[in-house]
């Protein structure tokens, strides 16, 4: 259920980072919700630098770097945690793409495990022992 997506500007950033950040993503995913990293999805999703505005301006123009990500969860996760991954996702961004911190936006998207499909069955019925245990 995991999934994290990472809105990034075409062409600033080393695709080996990119690929990098992607695995370090996956990996803090599955820790921080002590989950199997096989249900962690992570994305990048690039925009050219003529779709991505900033503070009013086209990074086309100024060429400032600006990541954004978020991610869903299930809402039944704790809220401590949530944090947690937020900070990570953060770190991750700053340490491996050189992005300043302080332009770095993230949200989360948590989503209650009746409205969440697993292979077309909803997340409450295939993980309910999983939700019990976390309430």
């Amino acid at each position: 259920m995991p999934i994290l997506n990472i809105h990034l500007v075409s062409g600033q950033h080393d695709p080996a980072k990119v690929d990098a950040l992607l695995k370090r993503c996956s990996e803090s995913f599955a820790a921080g919700l002590c989950c199997p990293i096989d249900r962690v999805r992570v994305f990048v999703t690039e925009h050219a630098p003529r779709h991505y505005c900033v503070g009013g301006q086209l990074v086309s123009e100024t060429g400032m770097t600006a990541p954004y990500f978020s991610f869903i969860v299930l809402d039944d996760r704790p809220l401590v945690v949530r944090q947690k991954l937020l900070s990570a996702f953060t770190d991750h961004i700053v340490e491996l793409l050189g992005a300043p911190r302080e332009r770095v936006r993230g949200g989360i998207m948590p989503v209650a495990a009746a409205d969440w499909s697993i292979g077309g069955q909803a997340a409450s019925l295939l993980r309910q022992t999983e939700i019990e245990a976390r309430r």
